[in-house]
């Protein structure tokens, strides 16, 4: 199945070769998302709740720009890079969706830059 890229103009050229989105059907997949700026810059260093705040803010705009929404978002995979950040991560989270939860798993990994503390990547569904 042929599938579309999205990548919203507004965001940063991506740190490496891949898609903000991909758009398969009624099914769309947004990509690890990190509190990235320009040139791969780290935002909010230090502070868990100020990334997920942007990294969630992030994701809905990749959904928006495939035609969804966040309470289309069936599914959220998140990484974090210390457990101690997961009440924090948490609060902000839940502030993004307040009815229906997404299935999601949380795991404590190395992330790709030193500095982010949290990434999320999520599947939705349209229709």
């Amino acid at each position: 199945m042929p599938f579309e890229s999205i990548n919203p103009s507004q965001f940063p050229k991506p740190i490496a070769p891949y898609s903000a989105g991909t758009k398969a059907g009624n099914i769309v997949y947004v990509s690890g998302t990190l509190a990235l700026g320009e040139g791969g810059s780290v935002l909010h260093p230090g502070d868990a709740a100020a990334q997920t705040r942007h990294v969630l803010e992030t994701i809905r705009t990749t959904l928006e720009a495939a035609g969804a929404t966040l309470a289309d978002v069936a599914f959220n995979h998140i990484f974090l890079a210390d457990w101690a950040d997961y009440p924090a991560m948490n609060a902000v989270y839940a502030e993004f969706f307040p009815g229906a939860k997404p299935a999601r798993y949380c795991i404590q990994c190395g992330l790709v830059k030193p500095g982010l503390l949290v990434e999320i990547a999520s599947v939705a569904h349209l229709g």
